[in-house]
């Protein structure tokens, strides 16, 4: 027996709703849905500070640096 886990979603009629992976083959199947918390994740007990963030400094950019698109990329825009 495989475990197979992928998300589903129940609407206001009960029905239940979802994708399955590819492994699965079209047809019945008999499943267990075991319902979790709809929070995975325990809520941050502090709130995000951006600047704690590791940051790199790669020195200044050369004086002639040019990033216009038309330079980058060719005629066809690749």
């Amino acid at each position: 027996m495989a475990e197979i886990r992928t998300r589903i979603l129940v609407g206001p009629d009960r029905r239940i709703s979802g994708t399955t992976p590819a492994v699965v083959p079209p047809g019945e199947h008999e499943v267990t849905i075991e319902v979790g918390s709809p929070h995975a994740y325990p809520p941050p007990t502090a709130p995000f500070d951006s600047d704690a963030l590791p940051t790199h400094d790669l020195g200044p950019w050369p004086e002639r640096l040019n990033l216009r698109r038309e330079d980058i990329y060719d005629e066809n825009g690749r």
